[in-house]
């Protein structure tokens, strides 16, 4: 209850409209280790954060894992579902066709993978000229970011162009990326001789690219 927080108890939002009584938030980071802002959530009521729920407002890679989850779903690739956390305990989903265990599956998964334990699984792509949709630019850390290669195109000269979408908390809330460093092709970013690729938030690096 913020009311009797010591933190939060004389907040105007607190003592006055809108009420707030419950509060929670985690650092949103960038790529270079910088504190830019805070994810939060509130509400006019007492309420409190399960360990699960704390472990999802940090992380910020669950779109990631859940586009991959949900393709192979929806191809009935049961057995390709596989996660594994930081020290190497695989989640691996085993329930078929049935919706509502899958739904609880992912919440699991998002309790105990993320973007560390993703890096540690994924597979090198050393070159970016055989970029892939699917494939996924990642930096690990507590919390980290990724982001996934949605599609691609190329034209008759062999040029590829790719998008890029990521999330934040809930996994289902998901963005197309506009391209900062190139408004002329956004939101496609091109296969070049770059090293970094710079997106709104982050920089990632040609070595940051993997693959499931």
């Amino acid at each position: 209850d913020a009311a009797h927080d010591v933190r939060f108890h004389t907040d105007p939002l607190v003592t006055g409209g809108p009420h707030i009584r419950f509060y929670a938030g985690a650092p949103l980071m960038s790529s270079a280790g910088l504190t830019v802002g805070t994810l939060s959530v509130m509400d006019r009521v007492p309420r409190s954060l399960s360990h699960s729920q704390r472990v999802a407002l940090s992380q910020l890679t669950d779109v990631v894992m859940r586009l991959r989850a949900e393709y192979l779903f929806s191809q009935k690739q049961y057995s390709e579902i596989s996660f594994a956390d930081y020290n190497g305990k695989k989640y691996i989903w085993q329930g078929g066709s049935s919706r509502a265990a899958f739904d609880k599956y992912l919440e699991n998964v998002f309790g105990w993978c993320g973007s560390a334990s993703l890096e540690k699984q994924l597979k090198p792509v050393p070159d970016i000229k055989n970029l892939q949709p699917g494939d996924v630019f990642i930096w690990g850390g507590f919390p980290g970011h990724a982001v996934i290669v949605a599609d691609m195109a190329t034209n008759n000269k062999g040029n590829k162009i790719y998008m890029l979408v990521q999330g934040y908390q809930p996994a289902q809330d998901m963005h197309l990326l506009v391209n900062p460093a190139n408004t002329s092709i956004s939101p496609w970013y091109e296969v070049n001789d770059e090293q970094e690729i710079s997106t709104p938030e982050w920089t990632f690096t040609k070595d940051q690219l993997k693959r499931w």
